[in-house]
């Protein structure tokens, strides 16, 4: 398949980083399936930009790995594999989570509490509206506050780097196996245990929370 799609056209003094979001978006979202061809002649045409700035956004798609080049047979939107997200992208995000969690517990002021509580209720507004879109970015979103509350830079730094990969399974295969529903209620516990701030309770819920992703 080739690379045909709605992207926006984007100016062309827009910066790199207003290209790689737009990919990123469509790739995360299934709009290009893992296979598509990326033909960056077609991409600079539909979005409105020069070859330069694209090159250098798909350089740095590759980098997340949502892209994949291929000598002679040219870019591609990459798989993710089962076995990936089971050996792979769980296990990280257990590691980085449980310590940035054990960190941000006593941190957590109730601004904190009151944002990860607004991230839920739009998680669950979106899924009522079934969008899936709006539960993943509310999803992730949720983690990511606890890492920045961990003041942990490398850890946070590593686990945005699998975030893209994380976001695009969760859009290409974990949600529409389940309840959009159910993964609101899922953080509402994990919430309530950080209110209590018990570490042994908070990284026990933790564990059990990313490791539902195998079983959706």
């Amino acid at each position: 398949m080739e690379s045909a799609s709605s992207l926006p056209r984007i100016s062309a003094d827009s910066r790199r980083a207003l290209v790689v979001q737009a990919l990123r978006r469509a790739i995360e979202t299934g709009e290009f399936q893992p296979g598509d061809r990326l033909v960056e002649r077609d991409l600079s045409a539909q979005m409105n930009i020069s070859r330069g700035p694209l090159r250098e956004a798909m350089i740095q798609l590759e980098q997340e790995g949502l892209i994949t080049t291929y000598p002679y047979r040219g870019t591609v939107v990459a798989e993710i594999s089962a076995e990936e997200v089971e050996k792979v992208l769980v296990p990280i995000r257990l590691t980085l989570e449980r310590f940035a969690v054990g960190h941000a517990l006593q941190r957590l002021t109730d601004a904190d509490l009151a944002e990860l509580q607004g991230q839920i209720g739009a998680m669950r507004q979106a899924a009522a509206a079934g969008d899936v879109t709006g539960v993943v970015e509310t999803d992730m979103r949720f983690h990511e506050i606890l890492l920045e509350r961990a003041e942990q830079p490398q850890c946070l730094q590593i686990w945005r780097t699998i975030a893209p990969r994380v976001r695009a399974y969760f859009h290409r295969d974990a949600y529409r196996h389940g309840e959009l529903a159910n993964v609101a209620h899922g953080h509402d516990a994990l919430l309530e245990a950080l209110r209590r701030r018990d570490p042994a309770e908070v990284d026990a819920i933790l564990q059990a929370h990313i490791n539902e992703t195998l079983d959706l």
